[in-house]
């Protein structure tokens, strides 16, 4: 699978494309804001994009609408520590498909790409 990371935390996107290439998936880029996530979206056209919330700028939510108004069968994957209930189903509501609460757990989130829907 191609993976897009948007995270501002240097850490944390480490951490994620190892999990994720250490089980096999390719990651396509790694961003730190909202405006590099569509951009580099609309240039790679990864399978699944995982999305943290607090970017600055352009933070997640919003550029998780811009990536679904530009391409609605978008596969995002929110990875983010704020996991309270109104923020997951406004994530959901807005297109992601699934929220994994940080700090990260790698089952969870392997299972998680397990069910993108990639083309």
């Amino acid at each position: 699978m191609r993976i897009l990371i948007v995270d501002d935390v240097p850490f944390m996107r480490r951490v994620l494309k190892k999990i994720m290439e250490d089980a096999g998936h390719e990651i396509v880029g790694m961003v730190d804001n909202g405006e590099e996530g569509v951009r580099e979206y609309k240039r790679f056209k990864p399978d699944v994009v995982t999305m943290d919330l607090t970017l600055p700028g352009m933070d997640g939510m919003e550029a998780i609408k811009l990536i679904m108004q530009y391409d609605p069968a978008a596969q995002i994957l929110v990875t983010s520590a704020m996991g309270q209930a109104v923020i997951v189903k406004e994530a959901i509501h807005s297109g992601a498909y699934d929220f994994v609460v940080k700090p990260v757990d790698e089952k969870r989130l392997l299972s998680a790409l397990a069910n993108a829907r990639v083309r």
